[in-house]
């Protein structure tokens, strides 16, 4: 996983920037669990790296409102290598968060 000084969008020497952490957490999180990432819903740096949640289809139905989803929280270190991950919430498709 190279970077070019554009990805790393001034934010360090050694850390890779936004767009870069986005899709390295959906890649190695969709590669570990062998399936295919949805979404990735919040992207954040943090003094270790950076922290990000991605949307995973667990249980594909039909009809697809009948489908299983999960968030997971995965951890990055500051030149997007996964360090973690943990699933945070499992729901069905078109569930909506009352927050």
């Amino acid at each position: 996983m190279s970077t070019t000084e554009d990805e790393r969008d001034n934010v360090g020497e050694d850390r890779i920037g936004l767009s870069t952490a986005m899709r390295y957490a959906a890649d190695q999180l969709a590669e570990l669990l062998r399936c295919e990432p949805g979404s990735v819903s919040v992207v954040k740096a943090t003094d270790d790296g950076w922290s990000a949640e991605v949307e995973i289809v667990e249980l594909e139905r039909v009809p697809d409102p009948m489908s299983v989803l999960a968030s997971y929280r995965v951890a990055l270190d500051p030149q997007g290598r996964m360090l973690a991950y943990e699933r945070v919430r499992r729901y069905a498709n078109g569930r909506i968060d009352r927050r």
